[in-house]
């Protein structure tokens, strides 16, 4: 048997590892071997571990969708909490994940000024968003921590899906957000792309105004 250690694995942006039959204790100690200060992603479900290193058009759409949320929550007057990519995971069902960006809404009183989340008596995040550039988002580990909405942001499309008895379904509109989300995220992410970011945030602004006094 050939023993590996993490610092001998390079994996290029863009690109994914995934290893099998690792034990909770394992993914504590990759978790902490990989540090906080990184550019990965992992999900850990079941023993499986996957290992995303995103490429640059990944973080810039993930920067601008969550600069399109917090406009959506100040607008509609919605008090929030951001754990941006905090790691949620729980032993007793063997589950984690680091969403690219994730937002306390519901909850957020019982997030202010918590420096440690514990998914055994806290609840997940409201709302999580990823970002699919090179990979489908694993939703397995999402299911097994129940939260309650994951947005799915792939080739110009947002994909909603809420969790709704124990598993998630596709739907056409947010359970957060009254305002149809799902065509005006992606329209204003493609303006980003093109105009610039100020030029589309200002403009999503205006378009949220323009539907909360319609």
């Amino acid at each position: 048997m050939v023993t590996l250690q993490l610092k001998q694995i390079r994996v290029p942006p863009g690109d994914r590892v995934i290893l099998e039959d690792i034990s909770w204790q394992e993914f504590e100690t990759i978790l902490i071997e990989l540090g906080e200060h990184r550019g990965s992603r992992v999900a850990y479900n079941q023993g499986l571990l996957e290992i995303i290193v995103p490429l640059p058009e990944h973080e810039k759409a993930k920067v601008i969708i969550g600069d399109l949320v917090k406009i959506l929550l100040d607008e509609l007057d919605l008090d929030w909490e951001p754990l941006g990519s905090t790691t949620f995971k729980r032993e007793d069902i063997a589950a984690g994940v680091e969403p690219d960006d994730c937002f306390y809404i519901q909850h957020y009183k019982l997030m202010i000024g918590k420096e440690r989340i514990d998914l055994s008596v806290d609840p997940p995040p409201d709302l999580a968003i990823e970002i699919d550039v090179t990979s489908k988002t694993k939703i397995t580990a999402y299911q097994a921590l129940q939260v309650p909405e994951i947005w799915r942001y792939e080739d110009g499309v947002l994909e909603i899906n809420l969790f709704q008895g124990d598993d998630y379904t596709k739907s056409e509109t947010s359970a957060i957000f009254s305002i149809p989300v799902k065509d005006e995220i992606p329209r204003f992410v493609q303006m980003a792309m093109t105009t610039g970011t100020t030029s589309a945030v200002k403009a999503f602004r205006k378009r949220v105004r323009e539907y909360i006094e319609s």
